[in-house]
């Protein structure tokens, strides 16, 4: 019997893949949700699949997102990346790269981290919502919409309230896996 997925996990390999090994699976690393919060902030007005597609380009144009390497890239570095078809090529997502670096290191330096602030926002666990249908899955909630305000207060970009949304998906904070979904179980688990 073939397994049952979120509906958008369907249709593609790679969107498969990312859905059944990643998505939804809790990241408190600081390079991995600085990818995230990358990657997330790219797909505004895209698709995930145009997103995951330039991955790799975004891990070799951002320097594996090392905080601090991204956070000394001047101008001509993000010129260089407006030219590279291995990114979405827009400046304003481009430009919001570098400055997330810089407020990643701001946090640091406060003495706390961008998974402080991000995982401090559900008390450490995930949240369990407990989603029957792809359609009760909300673009963004109060929390993400605080958390939105937050993050630009401390000086982040790109970061609405529906990126932030996404990027609690994707990193764990928030388990949207419908509960038919095979991963749904799996991933409940953690907030345990």
């Amino acid at each position: 019997m073939p397994l049952t997925r979120c509906a958008w996990a369907t249709g593609d390999a790679l969107l498969t893949a990312y859905h059944d090994a990643e998505w939804g699976v809790p990241v408190r690393d600081e390079s991995g949700l600085f990818e995230l919060l990358t990657l997330e902030g790219a797909q505004a007005g895209l698709s995930w699949l145009t997103v995951l597609r330039k991955r790799d380009g975004y891990r070799r144009g951002f320097h594996g997102f090392d905080p601090a390497a991204v956070a000394r890239m001047g101008d001509a570095e993000v010129e260089r990346l407006m030219a590279d078809p291995g990114v979405v090529r827009h400046r304003r997502k481009l430009d919001s790269v570098p400055a997330n670096a810089r407020a990643i290191l701001a946090l640091r330096d406060a003495g706390s981290s961008l998974s402080d602030l991000l995982w401090g926002l559900v008390d450490g666990r995930p949240l369990q919502p407990r989603r029957r249908r792809g359609s009760d899955v909300p673009a963004e909630t109060p929390l993400s919409r605080a958390a939105s305000r937050e993050l630009r207060r401390r000086g982040f970009a790109f970061v609405g309230p529906t990126t932030v949304y996404a990027l609690m998906q994707a990193a764990g904070l928030v388990n949207d896996h419908t509960v038919d979904c095979h991963r749904f179980a799996a991933l409940a688990g953690d907030a345990a």
